[in-house]
């Protein structure tokens, strides 16, 4: 009974499956109305292969008839048949199906040859670590399917593979062509076709392996002209073989693919790799006695090749054979020792050497690299010291030399790609570099082309190392000794470089300093700032100014004097790297003695280093509000510090009052403040002080301190030509006019300081303090005064101040909170584009803010506002159409124009022939994709 039940389930499951594979032929369509998605398609699959597969008493009728669907003429039922087949054939088991073994075979061959044309072999460096070709989805299922076979039945496929004529036809035919570029298209597929199989059965299983790799590596040795010696079976080295001609380039390709397999296969697991390297298996003695004349084979390749297409192929096949033989698991059981420090040698001869051979360069940086990832994962010792003797200090040797005959940005590029392949190769190299960058740091004065060298040196150090050791914790101390070292070298060295490379220089100098500085622990940092406080108390402008009582001194002579003097050379190099290690500190990590440098930090800014100003801006967004000041020497309270930078006396309301104005304060007669609201004639010290005071603000407001209402006061007060800073009278000269304008300008950018993101300072990368959503809170708090103060405004200069500082801020809000206030906003944006489109220098920020539109016309949240305003956007966008400074705003325009067709018609259609007149003028515009922007307008609009 149970029997009878067992088989009509059966038969009912049949029934589905044969009468869903009924329908593989033809195109899956959807019923009407509803979607057949891939989550359906799925589905269909997962029952179909249960239902074949749910009984082996199947296996008659499912085999034949899935391998007849093999030969649809759609490659989805192709694929499916594949995977069936596949599913099935772990169901079934090997007896069942043995019986279908020829029909098997004979398929999935024509399956691989007729999809050969997928087989592209890539000859990029990126390649040597994967297959080297492109498969489609049918060539793939047919491989997987075969591998699955091969170790489901081994003796019996592989019989059938080295029996099969046309492999064997494929086989004997590659000798007649030498190159790659002689053998005819169809030849190439099916060379491929036959090397993508005969790598899967290889790597199948050993026996497989032994088996196959026996008859086809024996036949390749002979086309190469490497006689196979028959008689006992002992291995033995054949070190003494001379090579009689040049390969040929199927076979070495062959070659290639069975090496891979037989590496592959021993390296997949450790249980498996313990069972394959054997001296008593037939592919390990075989390689044994081959490997070295393979390995000189692979390199005559490469010495007799030129850097033309014609002979990439055969390069890249070199550079991989001998990869392979490197790479081979089991220390030097396989491949002797001397053959893979030839290879190594081999490599680093052509980095040093052939480095006008472009593609063969960089074969072998990436040969190189691969070779050392397989050696640093497999904790072979005896492998990874000739790696490091042979390639690693070579490659710093090389950068270490005064030979500078290879291009040094090829230097570069190999020792950074070599010292990825293992943290103590990188920990070798990165050290051999800090030596390097020392050294000659002291020996630079006057020499250009040790400037030259140095600043390559740092950038590839703080662009191409640093970003891969700064994972590693190992890397702490030698961060540490390298700023010590630098910090050691200013200190000692009193003459420092000058000349056409000196800024450079030192601005990668002090990009690195950063860098290293914040990817190090408190404790580290702790000692980094001791001793850069220590060579910083040894320059000649703190020791000579280090009163703290002479602050309000130095100020008032910056303010009568008007001193623009540069610092000497070696105190610029001192306060600048000074000021990139306050950037990069931890919030936790002790500032010594903070008051004289929050005092020095000034007087650098006030003589125009931004840097310092940044250094500021960094100090007091990490200083801790709860310490009391009496930890340490010179220790004090926030409070005490911002008291230094505005003025002991500086206070302020909470709110601005009614007023024409609009702003009241009481200001000190020190302090950053009064140089910012002082009289006419320190216009250049006004510019600095609003610079700094910028970048402290955004510290205190990343941080959410109150204290930035403050700063932003004294910004507003700057915008009003009617404030504090005075009315210009008629006879002011031309110069004080410019001084004026531009501190007001530079007030008005102080917003743009507030609300961007800095790369340079004040970010996760240097470990700022940063509140969340401190940018919605300004935006809130400061836009119904900025919209006060225009309304109120009856001064146009003012007036367009105010709408600069207004766009600096709606630039830098994020656009949801924009979205919000979109009705109110929109008209202020639109007066903000018109003052700004007046002058090409603020092409850039009207950009900005064009994009900002942009996003309130392409969003529904803004749509309300949009609708309302749309007549005045549409006139204002019909005139920047033909914008001449820049083609992104005309293109952004325009964009904003296709934007706005897809509104009512009945609140657009007025402006029909407006917009398509004015459109009609760009599609002559010199720039293709604002032309093709017009033609998408032109067409949007036509349709109205």
């Amino acid at each position: 009974m149970v029997g009878v039940i067992d088989d009509a389930y059966a038969f009912g499951c049949w029934t589905i499956a044969e009468r869903s594979l009924s329908n593989c032929e033809r195109e899956i369509k959807p019923y009407p109305g509803r979607e057949l998605n891939s989550f359906h398609l799925e589905d269909m699959f997962s029952v179909n292969k249960l239902a074949l597969s749910s009984s082996p008493l199947f296996e008659p009728s499912v085999i034949p008839l899935l391998l007849e669907k093999l030969s649809s003429s759609l490659s989805s039922a192709k694929v499916d048949s594949l995977k069936y087949l596949s599913y099935c054939t772990s169901k079934y088991g090997a007896e069942r199906i043995a019986k279908h073994a020829g029909a098997i075979w004979s398929s999935l061959k024509d399956a691989i040859f007729t999809s050969g044309q997928s087989f592209v072999l890539s000859f990029t460096p990126e390649s040597l670590g994967g297959l080297g070709c492109q498969e489609n989805e049918i060539a793939a299922e047919a491989l997987a399917l075969l591998e699955k076979v091969v170790i489901q039945n081994n003796d019996l496929f592989s019989s059938m593979i080295v029996g099969d004529e046309e492999i064997n036809m494929v086989l004997n035919s590659i000798t007649g062509c030498q190159s790659y570029n002689e053998i005819p298209l169809q030849s190439t597929q099916k060379l491929y076709s036959v090397g993508r199989i005969l790598y899967v059965s290889v790597k199948a299983s050993v026996a497989s392996c032994s088996r196959i790799f026996q008859y086809f590596f024996s036949c390749l040795m002979e086309s190469m002209g490497l006689p196979v010696v028959n008689g006992s079976g002992t291995c033995s080295f054949n070190d003494d073989c001379m090579i009689s001609k040049r390969p040929d380039h199927g076979s070495l390709y062959l070659c290639v693919e069975l090496l891979g397999a037989c590496r592959d296969l021993a390296i997949s697991s450790g249980d498996l790799a313990s069972q394959c390297v054997s001296a008593n298996e037939t592919w390990c003695c075989l390689l044994q006695r081959f490997s070295t004349s393979l390995s000189k084979i692979f390199s005559s390749t490469l010495a007799t090749t030129t850097d033309k297409p014609a002979h990439d192929a055969d390069v890249y096949l070199g550079v991989k054979g001998l990869q392979i033989l490197a790479t081979f698991p089991g220390g030097y059981l396989l491949v002797s020792k001397s053959t893979c420090e030839s290879i190594l040698m081999t490599f680093v001869s052509i980095i040093t050497v052939d480095f006008n051979k472009t593609l063969l360069w960089k074969l072998s940086v990436k040969a190189l690299v691969q070779i050392g990832l397989f050696i640093h994962g497999s904790n072979e010792s005896e492998k990874s010291m000739s790696y490091m003797d042979i390639v690693v200090q070579k490659i710093v040797s090389m950068i270490s030399s005064d030979n500078h005959d290879i291009p040094f940005q090829l230097q570069l590029e190999a020792i950074s790609d070599i010292g990825t392949s293992g943290l103590q190769y990188m920990l070798k190299i990165v050290t051999g570099l800090q030596e390097v960058i020392c050294a000659n740091l002291a020996e630079v004065q006057g020499n250009v082309k040790s400037a030259k060298v140095i600043i390559h040196l740092l950038e590839c150090y703080s662009n191409e190392l640093l970003p891969w050791i700064q994972k590693y914790e190992v890397f702490e101390e030698v961060l540490l000794q390298f700023v010590v070292c630098i910090w050691n070298q200013i200190e000692n060295c009193m003459a420092f470089p000058d000349g056409i490379f000196e800024k450079e220089l030192l601005d990668a100098t002090m990009k690195v300093m950063k860098l290293v500085v914040a990817s190090c622990s408190v404790e580290s940092q702790n000692i980094i700032i001791d001793k850069a406080y220590a060579v910083l108390s040894s320059s000649t402008f703190l020791s000579m100014k280090d009163s703290l009582s002479s602050l309000q001194a130095q100020l008032e002579e910056l303010e009568d004097t008007q001193e623009t003097d540069k610092f000497s050379s070696r105190d610029e190099w001192i306060h600048s790297l000074f000021t990139s290690v306050i950037i990069a500190l931890r919030p936790q990590t002790r500032i010594p003695n903070i008051r004289t440098v929050l005092h020095f930090l000034m007087i650098v800014f006030l003589k125009g280093y931004v840097t310092a100003a940044q250094a500021l801006g960094s100090l007091v967004n990490k200083l801790d509000l709860k310490t009391s000041g009496t930890e340490h020497s010179g220790g004090c309270t926030f409070e005490e510090a911002m008291d230094i930078i505005f003025g002991k006396n500086l206070s302020s309301s909470d709110h601005v009052p009614a007023g024409r104005s609009g702003i009241t304060g009481y200001w000190s007669e020190t302090g950053l403040t009064s140089l910012c609201l002082g009289a006419a004639d320190s216009g250049l010290l006004k510019i600095r002080s609003i610079d700094g005071l910028a970048w402290i603000g955004k510290g205190l407001l990343m941080r959410g301190h109150e204290k930035v209402k403050d700063i932003t006061i004294v910004f507003l007060e700057c915008l009003q030509s009617n404030g504090r800073m005075g009315a210009l009278p008629l006879e002011e000269n031309n110069c004080n006019w410019d001084m004026r304008l531009s501190a007001m300008k530079c007030a008005a950018d102080a917003f743009q300081v507030l609300m961007s993101d800095s790369e340079p300072c004040l970010n996760r990368k240097f470990h700022a303090i940063i509140r969340p959503l401190y940018k919605q809170r300004f935006f809130s708090t400061i836009m119904p005064i900025l919209q006060s103060l225009i309304i109120q405004s009856d001064s146009l200069l003012s007036r367009s101040m105010l709408y600069r500082a207004f766009a600096n801020v709606v630039i830098g809000t994020p656009l949801i909170v924009i979205l919000n206030d979109a009705k109110k906003l929109i008209p202020m944006v639109l007066d903000s584009l018109k003052l700004l489109s007046k002058d090409v220098l603020d092409k850039d920020i009207m950009y900005s803010l064009l994009l900002v539109l942009s996003g309130i016309l392409t969003d529904k949240n803004g749509q309300e506002g949009v609708i309302e305003n749309a007549h005045i956007i549409i006139n204002y966008l019909i005139g920047c159409v033909t914008y001449p400074h820049t083609m992104l705003v005309r293109e952004t325009t325009i964009q904003c124009l296709v934007a706005m067709s897809e509104l009512p018609h009945t609140r657009i259609y007025p402006m029909r022939i407006q917009v398509l007149q004015a459109v009609s003028k760009a599609l002559d515009d010199p720039k293709r994709a604002v032309r093709q922007e017009a033609v998408r307008c032109r067409q949007a609009w036509s349709v109205i």
